[in-house]
């Protein structure tokens, strides 16, 4: 009667259950249709765009000069022009972006004014492109030259002088040898147009004459009636009739006919304001760049053309720009990341193997040890993984409250988060992870029945006791998926996701669905204990004896560690940190393997870019690739050999160039500037540290201070050890280590906490033994559990680092350094030096029960 109680106890758990696998199915079916891949699982490029402040203050000094005088002038006329500008530019963007005609690209606003663009499967000259495009403001006035702007010209040429950057050559200017470095110096913007003017109301502009020479012009600051880009309606591509070169036909709107109307007529020849026998020049002015400046010969309204040197690309391309519309301030990319499709279909292959094997030797092992309650366990473990996507959909709308990002769903949608590398690392990691909560309820089963209890009993009282341990173990690494959430953008978005999505299906299924198997598979009357291995039979180890030698061992190491990496870095920072963190540029190359040249050819071939770039063959369970890493970037470099400024595409010229044979090709391109590059140092170093506060706080609330202390000095013991040697083992530090880190602390607080749990529940009920001795026992009844949940989390980490390549080789060779320095901790670091802190005295846990 007592199970079928249960049974009936047990229908809505089933419903809960069914309700679950049919959200999952609903949410992943069609699969072509519902789920999403990021651009590192299906090739492509992506940007991350920013306000150019720089070249804004300058144009608004150049367009009024006084505003210097007025104290916090430009920073104040900075703010008014980006005030609620955000959903201006993602329009202009998105216009942009359309007409390149890519499938289904992403375009998200950020905070601070910046843009996230994402291509999926552009090739390399459509990246090309879209790079010029996206930074273009593509704002067009037309202004009046000066009156007696021919005398004026003249006069200037009769003089042996050039403007800042500049030479004298033929009829005009070519830039100098130095041209780069000069125009990228603070406010050159504004000496360039205050040179040689014959007034304030004057500004001094250069005309590309497609020859490399420049003819100089002066132009009015502002003209009325003020025509401009805002007035266009639309511009295509045409020729233009006298001269058969490409022009760029527009037409206006109403407003912007009658003022072109006005302007046209009054400065025409013989018109209204200029009584002289030729038209005044117009200058076409695109982007604060002089286009070119005709003479105004009839009267014009609705209809005109920009004429200039201009190709049929460069033509077609000025007019989707015009028609996409103006942005309201200069953009610069920030970061780039470009990846090829044959990297991103290598990596999801890689990613399922991983997974699979990962799968494959948890579900073994677990049945090997558990046997039949093994067997259950593997039937959760299925599940983790049929369920997991309700649990992705809950943990993206909950998550998506703290910080909202469309492509990791939220927002009360339905919708999968998108699909990226780090995500499936996180799935990876989770089946690794999922099994402890059995392994905890096992273990504590497997101590009723020595205790002498029938099935019944046993199932009841294990899964009763082990419960606080495992809620207060997973909450832990919860925690940790929401800090990396808030603080991490994209791909690191994705990972946090999976990861606690993961741990929340996990405790489900550990917690519920196991019972309910356990309830109606087995006979509660039964008395046999369920059969399973051991692998510590009542052990009784003095682990704290030790622990002086363990502690300073393991700070002596930490020691020698930082001290090594604080060498590196004061001598070659770029050796010890990733591009991500330090700002550069990182290329990954794919290459023929029978004519791979050596690191020293490789090294002499690029000296001349940069002699301190790290060169690096990668070798993985594929074939062998190169990593080449700069610390230079589009916004850094120096020199006129640069082609657009693209440092990938620049040393891979290098390469190819130097080494034909070896057909190098970029798989995967990192570019990233040094302002992102500080912003994900400073979010890294703040995601630890709130980490780290909000366990202490958590694990002091759930136990006492004292506690706390000890689980936090054993995680930073962990992150520093696994920082540590990995870097010892010639590795850089990206934000995906970061990552990892992050991931250690939250996952080696579980094993602090179940020991803790036992420590508290032995302080409550055990009144004879002393203190030492009854941390010492809860450590040893805490051990087998301690090495299986490790070993079930290493063989995941381990299949994800022998098939995972790059940046993810690197999250799991941080993470099985972290998994060890973790099982270490728990036992030498986290319960002597909660011990010492209470100096060896009981803390009273007794007290506090009574006073609730």
């Amino acid at each position: 009667m007592a199970k079928d109680s249960v049974v009936r106890n047990n229908i809505w758990k089933w419903l809960v259950l069914a309700l679950i696998a049919a959200i999952s199915f609903y949410v992943c079916n069609p699969p072509k249709e519902k789920l999403r891949f990021g651009l590192d699982l299906q090739g492509g490029t992506s940007f991350i765009l920013g306000v150019d402040t720089e070249r804004l203050a300058e144009s608004i000094i150049a367009e009024n000069p006084s505003i210097t005088n007025v104290p916090g002038g430009v920073e104040k006329k900075i703010e008014e022009t980006l005030k609620g500008c955000d959903e201006r530019i993602i329009q202009v963007i998105r216009r942009r972006v359309d007409t390149m005609g890519t499938n289904e690209p992403v375009i998200q606003g950020m905070k601070d004014h910046r843009l996230l663009v994402q291509l999926p499967g552009v090739d390399e000259e459509v990246r090309k492109a879209a790079k010029a495009n996206l930074q273009s403001a593509a704002f067009l006035e037309f202004r009046l030259t000066h009156p007696k702007n021919s005398q004026l010209v003249g006069k200037l040429l009769s003089k042996d002088v050039a403007p800042e950057g500049y030479v004298r050559s033929g009829n005009g200017y070519a830039r100098a040898a130095n041209w780069t470095e000069v125009t990228r110096q603070p406010g050159y913007a504004a000496r360039l147009a205050a040179w040689e003017v014959p007034d304030a109301r004057y500004v001094f502009m250069l005309e590309d004459n497609g020859d490399g020479t420049y003819s100089p012009n002066f132009i009015a600051r502002t003209t009325e009636p003020r025509v401009t880009g805002e007035h266009l309606v639309s511009a295509a591509v045409e020729r233009d009739p006298t001269s058969g070169s490409f022009a760029i036909g527009f037409r206006l709107n109403a407003e912007g006919a009658q003022k072109f109307a006005t302007l046209t007529r009054n400065f025409k020849a013989n018109g209204v304001k200029n009584p002289y026998p030729n038209g005044r020049q117009l200058a076409i002015i695109l982007d604060n760049q002089l286009i070119s400046a005709p003479e105004i010969r009839s009267e014009i309204s609705s209809n005109g053309q920009i004429t200039g040197r201009f190709d049929g690309a460069s033509a077609q391309k000025l007019a989707n720009e015009l028609n996409a519309g103006a942005l309201p301030a200069p953009m610069k990319i920030l970061s780039e990341t470009t990846v090829a499709p044959t990297v991103g279909k290598e990596a999801v292959k890689a990613g399922l193997v991983a997974a699979s094997m990962g799968f494959v030797l948890v579900a073994i092992f677990m049945f090997i040890y558990y046997w039949f309650s093994g067997l259950v366990a593997d039937i959760a473990l299925f599940l983790d993984i049929a369920l997991l996507p309700t649990a992705l959909v809950i943990c993206a709308n909950i998550l998506g409250v703290f910080a909202h990002d469309p492509s990791m769903g939220g927002g009360g949608s339905m919708q999968l988060p998108v699909l990226t590398m780090p995500g499936i690392a996180g799935l990876v990691l989770s089946l690794g992870m999922a099994v402890d909560a059995n392994v905890l309820i096992f273990e504590r089963i497997r101590e009723e029945f020595l205790a002498g209890k029938g099935v019944g009993d046993a199932i009841k009282n294990g899964y009763g006791r082990a419960f606080t341990a495992i809620f207060d173990s997973n909450l832990t690494t919860i925690i940790t998926g929401v800090i990396l959430f808030v603080v991490g953008t994209g791909p690191v978005r994705g990972f946090a996701i999976t990861l606690t999505a993961g741990v929340v299906i996990s405790m489900f299924t550990a917690v519920v669905v196991t019972r309910l198997i356990l309830d109606h598979a087995v006979d509660h009357s039964r008395t046999k204990p369920f059969k399973m291995l051991q692998f510590f039979k009542n052990p009784n180890y003095d682990f704290l004896k030790v622990t002086k030698f363990t502690v300073g061992a393991s700070f002596a190491i930490i020691a020698i560690s930082i001290a090594v990496f604080a060498v590196k870095f004061a001598t070659n920072r770029a050796s010890v940190l990733s591009v991500d963190l330090t700002g550069g540029t990182s290329i990954v190359y794919s290459f023929d393997q029978s004519a791979q040249p050596g690191e020293s050819e490789i090294r002499k071939a690029i000296d001349s870019f940069d002699n301190a770039a790290v060169i690096q063959f990668q070798h993985g369970v594929g074939d062998t690739t190169l990593l080449v890493k700069t610390g230079e970037t589009s916004e850094t470099v120096k020199g006129a050999a640069l082609e657009g400024k693209d440092v990938g595409a620049y040393i891979t010229k290098v390469l190819n160039e130097a080494f034909p044979q070896a057909k190098f090709k970029a798989a995967s391109v990192d570019e990233v500037g040094s302002i992102i590059g500080a912003d994900l140092k400073k979010s890294g170093s703040y995601a630890v540290l709130f980490s780290l506060v909000a366990i202490l706080i958590y694990v002091g609330f759930r136990f006492q201070f004292g506690f706390g202390l000890g689980a936090i000095v054993a995680l930073a013991h962990d992150a520093l050890i696994s920082i540590g040697l990995f870097s010892l083992m010639g590795r850089q530090v990206s934000l995906i280590v970061v990552m990892a880190v992050l991931t250690i602390i939250g996952y080696s607080v579980n094993d602090t906490v179940v020991v803790f749990d036992r420590i508290r529940e032995a302080l409550r009920y055990d009144r004879r033994l002393s203190f030492k001795d009854l941390c010492n026992k809860a450590v040893n009844a805490c051990l087998g559990r301690t090495v299986i949940t490790s070993l079930t989390t290493f063989f995941a980490v381990a299949a994800l680092f022998a098939f995972g390549d790059g940046a993810i080789s690197d999250f799991a060779l941080v993470m099985l350094i972290g998994v060890a320095a973790g099982t270490y901790s728990s036992v030498f670091i986290a319960t002597p030096v909660m011990y010492w802190w209470y100096k060896g005295n009981r803390p009273e846990f007794e007290a506090e029960k009574k006073a609730e």
